[in-house]
Parts: structure tokens; sequence; C-alpha cells
């Protein structure tokens, strides 16, 4: 009997997930809250609550051949480095390569993931999914594949800045960052020096009176083309472990 497989979410993480039980032979279910694919990869003009968002300004980090799946190459003509529409291209073109699309229900949000009475004799689950606020359904599966991503609740840690009740310019986090246009001119302070972080810093100096980044230890800042032209991180994965170290060293980090 072909087993029954529950993909919650329909991001990067969903759809491949469907792709592979397809290759195995078996029969996925995906469940996505949303209207669409793409999961962090889908652009809002509004944060979403509950969902990851991106902004504007978003390029990959990684260059597309780190980025692409193994059995999808990326298309020749995108640019090393995809801005967060090409991305969202990508997937569309992957969930319509290997038709995917079928597999999905939009608009299912999964309520709870829980065993069924007789899991040790059966190793089933039962997954409770809403569609509108009270309708509710209860579907049986063999399997669960959880695809939801851990991007979707801005950490903002306020007590840790005393006084912070008295300051009266605007502190967000970066999960509602949409653009500088409203940073024009300003003193801005952006606290950490991971991806987005950086990102952001760069973003908000072009119309920012100053820009100050803050961060608890030291970085090392590498741009996304290497020597040549190639993307940075094919330096980092060729077969000599030391290759990026070498790199670094050559520009004098």
């Amino acid at each position: 009997m072909v087993q029954r497989v529950a993909v919650v979410g329909a991001g990067p993480s969903g759809l491949t997930s469907i792709k592979a039980c397809l290759d195995e032979g078996l029969d996925p279910t995906c469940f996505e809250s949303s209207n669409d694919i793409g999961g962090l990869w889908r652009f809002k003009e509004q944060p979403e609550p509950g969902r990851a968002n991106i902004y504007h300004s978003v390029v990959l980090n990684s260059s597309k051949e780190m980025m692409s799946f193994s059995d999808f190459p990326s298309p020749a003509d995108f640019p090393n480095n995809m801005h967060h529409s090409e991305v969202l291209l990508y997937l569309r073109l992957y969930t319509q390569a290997f038709k995917l699309l079928p597999h999905i229900h939009f608009q299912k949000t999964v309520v709870s993931v829980r065993q069924r009475p007789d899991f040790p004799v059966t190793g089933q689950w039962e997954i409770e999914t809403e569609e509108k606020p009270g309708q509710r359904e209860t579907h049986v599966f063999d399997a669960v594949i959880v695809g939801s991503g851990h991007f979707t609740k801005p950490h903002l840690p306020l007590h840790d800045f005393p006084g912070i009740e008295r300051f009266d310019g605007k502190y967000f986090h970066s999960w509602e960052y949409r653009n500088a246009d409203s940073l024009q001119g300003k003193r801005v302070v952006v606290i950490g020096i991971g991806n987005s972080g950086g990102d952001i810093a760069v973003d908000i100096s072009r119309v920012a009176e100053k820009v100050y980044l803050s961060s608890r230890s030291g970085a090392w800042l590498v741009g996304r083309v290497a020597e040549g032209g190639l993307p940075c991180g094919h330096f980092a994965l060729r077969p000599s472990a030391s290759g990026l170290t070498a790199y670094m060293e050559r520009q004098g980090v």
C-alpha cells in the first residue's frame, strides 16, 4: 500500500519534500496556510503576522550554483546572486517542472499534529487543518514532514535596553523592514552583523545621514564576487579546505 505523507508548508523545504516523496513512490499532500508557494521568498508589501518576511533589496548571499537544487539548475540567464523575485521565479519553475502543484492545498493551516491512539501499531498521525475560522478537518497520514520555517516570530529584547521607553525615535525589528524610505536623513544604529543586519545597514546608508553597525564580536566581511568575477562561495568549496582562507589572506584580511 502506498504510504501517505503530510507536508507542512510550501516553501523551498516543502516543495523539495513533495518532490522527494514522489520520487520514492509515496503519496504526498502539502498543506500551505497562504495562497501561494515560496514561503520566505514570497515578498509581502506589508508584514503578515506569523509569516517570514523579506525586504525590497534582498539579494542572495550565495551564488545561484550554491543555492540551486541538485536536480534543477538555475536558468543560465539568471544572475550569479539572485534577487528575491528571481528566487521565487526559480521555485515556480521547479514546481512546474516536477508537477508539484496538484499536491498542494492552499489556505489550509495546520493547527495540530498528533499521534493516533494506535500509533505504536500503525505509526500513523492525525493532522488537523483549518481553512476558515471554525472550519476544521482531520486527516490521517503515515508520516509527517514539517517545512514551516523558523523566521516567523521577531525577537525584539527591549528589556536589554534600559531607558528605551524614553527614546523618542523609531525602533523596530528587521522583520518589519521594507525599504529605507522613512529613514532619509536620519541617524540610524543597526544592531547585529548577521546577514540581515549587514544588508540593511548598507541599504539605509544610501539615504541616511549616518549609520552605525553594532556587533558584540568581530566579523569577516566578504564580498559576493571574488577574483575573476567568480562567486566567492566557489573558493570556499573548492577541493582545498583552505581555499577561502588563502583568498582572504591575498586580500589582506
